[in-house]
């Protein structure tokens, strides 16, 4: 009976999405260590220069020297947010010493941020802490968090009137799990990893909101399909009554037509056949769990191997357009989502990789010793969908529901393509 029912849910008209609104933000994603180049000594310095990872970081794509040219893109975009992070691992090189050199160089991005009008989006911790915590064991040591609360309180404290949007922690459950993979903590670490997080996600959150109390504080997770809320237990349940968004990264679901999603436990994110409904499933699900919470996309985008055309020629135009579609789907079906940020705004280095290509606009970083920035077929699709609020009325996406969504299972297999919550 179930399987006949999604087969008539299937073959059933796509409902019209409402445009995204006014008071929705647009934005681009970047992050410090994946894109700056010039990186100083830290764990993921180290970890890249270990032998294990496919490429060394080499300079990325030298944000560091290039970010004028990238904030500018961005702002050609028309979108109200610009993601990037601020290096503990730069601006603090040894304990107790502040690089004035590199802060001035984050004066300068925000400023430029600010000067197109744009909102910084200022993430504390993509993933990377200075090499000088990584000799005392990282998450490992307890001095760790009073060591990261130090570092944030310092850069809230330098940006606290940036009108700026905050993260704390990127992906909290993934950090932990690479730090486990590349030895950073051993695996009786892991609960004190989340516990030292938790407490500094809190502790910080109330710093921020004395030193600016109208800022917007909050983490992303990332989403993994079929395992909806099990690990939310170890960070997100934690600190709940300390967010004023949850951000959700999404790049791909599951079903019984689609388990792909397979090949992104082994970073061949390329190799995963996209499933744009599994969004609006994933931004409902945590409607349900947390109804009074806004939900802000902080990360979404297609990889492409090395640049190539997908074999089955699914576009990032495509991708971006089917995306949208189902965000303005879920908001029209009640859950609060305030924004959405493609992920990224150029290629970068992705954790031991340049294979992936994310960007809007390409950069050939093994290759390319100009770092050309190229702009992909998505950038014009994109300044669009900013100018025009979302999709048309009658939009429909070029990929139609999956077969039984496991994004959020039973709910979204007896839910696909209904636009029932």
């Amino acid at each position: 009976m179930a399987l006949a029912f999604v087969a008539t849910l299937l073959a059933a008209p796509l409902g019209q999405a409402a445009p995204a609104g006014d008071d929705f933000l647009w934005g681009v994603a970047t992050s410090g260590f994946q894109s700056e180049g010039s990186s100083p000594d830290s764990n993921w310095a180290r970890y890249s220069a270990s032998g294990r990872t496919e490429d060394p970081i080499g300079n990325s794509v030298d944000f560091r020297h290039r970010y004028t040219e990238d904030v500018d893109n961005a702002a050609w975009l028309g979108v109200d947010v610009f993601r990037f992070g601020i290096e503990w691992a730069r601006v603090q090189p040894s304990p107790g010493t502040w690089d004035e050199t590199e802060f001035a160089y984050y004066d300068d991005v925000v400023r430029r941020i600010r000067s197109h009008g744009m909102t910084p989006m200022i993430t504390l911790d993509h993933w990377v802490y200075p090499g000088w915590v990584a000799d005392r064991g990282g998450w490992a040591d307890p001095r760790t968090v009073d060591d990261w609360l130090a570092n944030a309180e310092k850069v809230v404290d330098r940006y606290k009137d940036a009108g700026a949007i905050w993260i704390t922690f990127n992906e909290p459950t993934t950090y932990a799990q690479r730090e486990l993979t590349f030895g950073g903590i051993s695996l009786p670490d892991v609960h004190m990893m989340f516990d030292g997080m938790t407490r500094a996600h809190r502790t910080i959150y109330d710093r921020i909101h004395e030193l600016d109390p109208a800022a917007r504080v909050g983490s992303n997770l990332a989403f993994i399909p079929a395992v909806f809320g099990m690990l939310d237990t170890l960070f997100v349940d934690r600190v709940t009554d300390k967010l004023d968004f949850l951000g959700i990264d999404y790049y791909y679901g599951a079903s019984l037509d689609n388990v792909s999603a397979i090949a992104a436990a082994t970073d061949r994110f390329y190799d995963v056949v996209p499933q744009p409904d599994g969004i609006y499933h994933a931004l409902m699900a945590y409607h349900r769990k947390l109804p009074r919470m806004p939900l802000y996309v902080v990360e979404n985008g297609m990889p492409t191997d090395g640049g190539r055309d997908r074999p089955d020629g699914y576009t990032r135009s495509d991708h971006l357009r089917d995306h949208v579609y189902w965000i303005e789907r879920a908001r029209e079906d009640g859950a609060d989502v305030i924004g959405y940020n493609y992920w990224s705004i150029t290629d970068n280095y992705e954790w031991g990789s340049y294979r992936p290509r994310f960007g809007l606009y390409t950069v050939d970083a093994r290759t390319d010793p100009t770092l050309t920035r190229r702009p992909t077929d998505a950038v014009a699709t994109y300044r669009g969908l900013v100018a025009a609020g979302g999709v048309p009325t009658d939009y429909r996406p070029v990929k139609p529901p999956a077969f039984c969504s496991l994004v959020d299972p039973p709910r979204s297999c007896l839910g696909s393509g209904s636009g029932g919550s």
